[in-house]
């Protein structure tokens, strides 16, 4: 087990971006990160990555800006957050924020991002088709993982920098990127590609990917959830991404849950003091059937020390993230499940932390 890093901020390396058009339209006082405009999100699976990476866009977009939001795993895990149809190749409205903000979407395909890059730089065209018809695209993805890497930081560093009318297209662009465990690994494009090449327009779009990767315009964001598992991997995580020089932004605790019951009662509950006939007393006292109450006090007592434990997890490993020293934001765990209201609901909650 990695012990906890010494507290860091955002890496200040390369702040042009690589382009001379870097507008810096994402200021805004309150937030952590004013001057980000890629937000990278990342987390184990199961803590509701997409879901927040989806939420920060919708935060984002707010005050009438434009945001981009970009997947790269080939799940659709977009299309089901905001529940609409497969999403193409290709950048379509997804949602509106207040003040007349948008949020635009795209669901990066390795093979299509091959055949563009291939038609940049060699104006293959028609040739490009061809190619994936005999299946050559999907076998130079799959024997060269790290070209695979290049093809989708590189489309979503395109949006980053593209400028349309003499200004930024996107005021942000949010990457729903691959898990904790491989983050590091695929942001560091460099090392990817230095097996395949070591001159050369390979070469050269992965120098510009990590011109602005590492960049101050960019924050890796991971989400947790409050359990010993999640927490281990986002330390160890924010390890990896500052060992490789990557910007770690923050930490999004998501799921999180309050206590329902006073101290003193979670503390007799989490010890098994909470006994039977206590608990039936009180729900007598509340007003209900004596015979109900004895028949509801055993399962009650049960979920209320199994609920006391739980608080008392979260406290434990609150504490150890707070030896990040990161921006922390911490979103409620919604119990009718994810629709586009609860995530305009998470949305919310990342601004008023400082997100957004």
């Amino acid at each position: 087990m990695r012990a906890a890093p010494a507290p860091a901020t955002l890496t200040t390396a390369r702040a042009d971006c690589g382009s001379a058009d870097y507008a810096e339209n994402m200021a805004g006082e309150q937030s952590h990160f004013g001057g980000v405009r890629l937000h990278v999100v990342s987390g184990k699976g199961g803590t509701g990555k997409t879901t927040v990476a989806s939420a920060l866009a919708l935060a984002l977009a707010g005050g009438g800006r434009k945001v981009l939001l970009v997947e790269v795993e080939a799940r659709q895990g977009l299309a089901r957050v905001f529940d609409t149809g497969p999403l193409p190749y290709d950048e379509v409205k997804i949602a509106s924020a207040p003040a007349k903000g948008e949020v635009f979407a795209l669901a990066i395909d390795p093979e299509a991002a091959l055949l563009d890059y291939l038609d940049m730089f060699y104006n293959l065209g028609r040739a490009g088709s061809a190619l994936k018809k005999m299946g050559a695209v999907d076998f130079a993805t799959t024997v060269a993982p790290g070209l695979r890497d290049v093809l989708l930081t590189g489309k979503t560093c395109e949006a980053v920098r593209r400028v349309t009318g003499g200004k930024s297209t996107y005021d942000a662009v949010v990457m729903d990127a691959p898990p904790t465990g491989r983050i590091t690994q695929f942001l560091n494009v460099n090392s990817e590609v230095a097996g395949l090449a070591r001159v050369g327009p390979i070469k050269n779009q992965a120098d510009s990917v990590m011109r602005v990767i590492r960049s101050a315009h960019t924050a890796v964001h991971l989400v947790t959830l409050l359990e010993e598992m999640p927490v281990q991997e986002t330390i160890d995580g924010v390890l990896d991404l500052r060992d490789a020089s990557l910007p770690v932004g923050g930490v999004i605790v998501n799921q999180t849950q309050p206590p329902e019951l006073p101290e003193q009662a979670l503390s007799r509950a989490r010890i098994g003091k909470l006994t039977h006939s206590g608990v039936t007393a009180g729900l007598i006292a509340a007003g209900i059937d004596p015979n109900m109450a004895k028949k509801a006090a055993p399962g009650l007592t049960l979920e209320a020390q199994r609920h006391a434990e739980r608080v008392e997890l979260q406290k434990q490993e609150r504490s150890r993230l707070s030896t990040l020293a990161l921006p922390t934001a911490e979103l409620p765990y919604l119990s009718d499940g994810v629709d586009l209201g609860g995530l305009y609901e998470l949305a919310a909650g990342l601004k008023d932390q400082g997100f957004a």
